[in-house]
């Protein structure tokens, strides 16, 4: 019975641990899109000027959400790009310190499509109200 009891306490505090890195995971991934969001929105509302002058010039709302949303995905790919040769690069480390887990891990790839996921949503809000710009108030801001 002791046996079991031992066993169960160290079942336990797996799941505990485990539970709180999760906590800590979801809790760094909003902490990662609330800052991303409020940086592409400030380079958003600091471009508010070109955009209505692209908008009065003739550019297409598409072409105004494409122009944003592309260059979040360019930092994005290159912030997943970096990332990924860092994991490669310290994979003897990371493997030495974890027992089963390697820098190609299943759940790592899946972290990093969460991640890129949601960073693509928080850069497509800033670029949704960009297309909402009228040309003649942008015209007309500072």
């Amino acid at each position: 019975m002791q046996a079991f009891h031992n066993r169960s306490l160290e079942l336990w505090a797996v799941q505990s641990g485990g539970r709180a890195f999760l906590v800590f995971g979801v809790f760094a991934l909003l902490l990662a899109v609330v800052g991303l969001y409020g940086v592409k929105s400030y380079i958003v509302s600091q471009r508010t000027r070109e955009i209505g002058i692209r908008l009065a010039l003739g550019a297409k709302r598409p072409d105004i959400l494409r122009l944003v949303v592309g260059n979040g995905a360019r930092l994005i790919g290159a912030g997943i790009a970096i990332g990924i040769a860092a994991s490669f690069a310290l994979q003897r480390l990371v493997s030495s310190l974890l027992f089963g887990v390697t820098a190609a891990d299943a759940a790592a790839g899946f972290a990093v499509v969460i991640l890129a996921a949601v960073a693509m949503l928080a850069c497509y809000l800033p670029a949704l109200r960009a297309t909402r710009v009228s040309p003649l108030n942008a015209l007309r801001s500072e």
